[in-house]
């Protein structure tokens, strides 16, 4: 374009230099035969033809110096030639583009002006002035150009995004969100037009928080009207759904990239693009089953996805599918042995499922693959609390603490010290038991679990009674329908003499078992045999050796029956 543009002027210059000869030539001739008397003025149109050859051979000579890098020669040159002949649009156009481009703002502000004050002048020189003025700093005239230009082509969106960021740049969000109004009233505009509009007012909703109810409003009415319109382009249709997702509305955005999944031919790498946001949608918004759907369909495309096994894993995990989880998490590590989080996610999930030897097995070859990291000492502690490796649990949660003290204080939440204090009660450590009970439940007082917890421990042992039914009183009085803390409450009930009281709970505990439990019917035994009511008490003993033999629990009934039978 620059070279026939350059062509095109040299032509010009040549025609004018002819010109200026031939006006040059009559003028000598007249001078010759009249030179006695005073030379005639030279004719305005002699001037003028001088100055367009003037303001040509400016112009050629700007490009001899743009071709040999010399640009402020050339720049200065261009400004003659436009300043000389500021009557040619095409001249002014092609001037200001060079000087834009070289940002001569200053002196493209001079060119354009002269530009505007032509009949007729080209509607794409307000879009220039508006983008000078801007870059110079004067809000206001650039806003006034842009307007000039948006009601000279209203079908233009960049036209109004320009005068948008023009009232963005001015710190006035209002009058941005007008400008969009404005835009939205347009009629017959088309699905490109609304979908980049719709853009526009996420963008605004972003950037100012007290505009966001407005804007995403709009936003998802602009989207619907373009969604609307029909046959739409594939690459239409994909912008829609982006600008549905992110504006919430998943649904929208669903059934956007489904419709353009179902024209994909299956070879396409859109395929992929398009399930990936998909599956992202469904698990956001709880949808596991199409989620799924999604990720087997990329699993049939491509087996080793490890990205979409993993995610089956996670999805099997969230639905406490075990057995579905580790296999999964395998083949995601088969798949790609790089992605460190599958190992932890599938040593997680054996431990889940009660196979604390294969958590085991999946955490020392993760050891070998992977720095040392918490979650690998944490679930190795994990592991071995299901195993009653209570000790060995012990120093592997105690190596967690030390690695997390060392910079990922986050990981010491309450949940931590909880299993810390659960491992070192199982290994007979009641002191730092309690210690790490108590640091748990400072750190999440709404957290029944630990309180729970602790008040049994002391309950078990006799210790801290009152403190202990404070502590499972609070965690009742969050979840009064568990039935282990109905249990808890009972058995302390129990051991400060409260017998009647302490069979009103273990009743409880029991009609809201899921399934039955020797201890709590252990626990009714002692309760009805301490009320005097040994009939009731063998009935429960009965059970619990029922559910679970226990020594302890088989004496206690034998004993009991004899004294019935004297």
């Amino acid at each position: 374009m620059k070279w026939n543009n350059s062509l095109h002027f040299a032509a010009g210059l040549a025609f004018s230099l002819i010109c200026l000869l031939l006006t040059s030539c009559a003028t000598m001739h007249s001078a010759k035969t009249s030179s006695d008397s005073t030379a005639a003025p030279i004719p305005q149109k002699t001037i003028e033809l001088q100055q367009i050859a003037e303001a040509h051979a400016h112009f050629a000579t700007a490009i001899v110096h743009e071709v040999n890098e010399e640009s402020a020669a050339a720049f200065n040159e261009y400004f003659l030639a436009a300043k000389l002949n500021q009557s040619d649009a095409h001249l002014l156009t092609e001037v200001s583009n060079r000087l834009i481009e070289g940002r001569q703002f200053d002196r493209a502000l001079l060119v354009l002006r002269w530009a505007t004050e032509l009949p007729n002048a080209d509607d794409m020189i307000f879009v220039r002035l508006g983008f000078v003025y801007s870059q110079l700093g004067d809000h206001s005239k650039s806003i006034e150009a842009n307007r000039e230009a948006v009601r000279r082509m209203p079908k233009m969106l960049v036209l109004r995004q320009n005068l948008y960021l023009n009232y963005l740049s001015a710190k006035q969000p209002d009058a941005a969100l007008t400008v969009l109004n404005e835009a939205a009233a347009e009629p017959d505009t088309d699905a490109e037009f609304l979908s980049n509009l719709g853009e526009l007012y996420a963008n605004l909703a972003r950037q100012f928080p007290d505009q966001r109810l407005a804007a995403r409003g709009k936003a998802l009415e602009i989207l619907n009207r373009a969604a609307a319109q029909s046959p739409l382009p594939v690459p239409i249709q994909l912008k829609l759904g982006d600008g549905f997702n992110l504006l919430g509305d998943k649904n929208s955005a669903a059934k956007m990239y489904l419709e353009v999944l179902n024209q994909a031919s299956p070879t396409s790498p859109l395929q992929d693009i398009l399930r990936s946001k998909l599956v992202d949608i469904f698990l956001r918004s709880g949808d596991l089953i199409r989620a799924t759907e999604q990720i087997k369909a990329i699993l049939r495309d491509n087996p080793k996805n490890a990205a979409a096994h993993y995610f089956l894993g996670s999805i099997a995990f969230e639905q406490k599918r075990w057995k579905d989880a580790i296999d999964s998490f395998a083949q995601a590590i088969a798949a790609n042995p790089a992605i460190e989080q599958a190992h932890y996610d599938l040593a997680s999930a054996h431990i889940a499922a009660g196979h604390g030897g294969e958590a085991i097995k999946t955490l020392d070859a993760t050891r070998k693959r992977f720095e040392v990291k918490f979650p690998l000492e944490f679930l190795t502690g994990l592991a071995q609390h299901e195993l009653k490796q209570y000790d060995k649990a012990i120093t592997s949660f105690l190596a967690a603490e030390k690695i997390a003290l060392d910079g990922e204080t986050n990981r010491l939440s309450a949940g931590f010290y909880f299993q810390l204090g659960a491992a070192s009660e199982r290994a007979g450590n009641f002191a730092d038991s309690e210690k790490y009970f108590e640091h748990s439940i400072a750190l999440a007082p709404n957290n029944p679990e630990a309180k729970n917890y602790l008040g049994y421990m002391w309950a078990e042992r006799g210790k801290n009674l009152t403190r202990a039914y404070d502590l499972i009183e609070a965690a009742l009085k969050m979840e009064p329908e568990n039935d282990a803390f109905l249990d808890s409450m009972g058995w302390v009930l129990f051991k400060l003499g409260d017998f009647h009281g302490a069979i009103e709970f273990l009743l409880k505990a029991i009609a809201k078992l899921n399934q039955p439990d020797a201890t709590v019917f252990d626990h009714l035994g002692d309760a009805y045999a301490a009320s005097k009511s040994l009939d009731k008490a063998c009935d429960a003993w009965a059970k619990s050796v029922s559910i679970e033999p226990n020594k302890t629990v088989q004496k206690k009934l034998g004993d009991a029956i004899k004294k019935l039978n004297r």
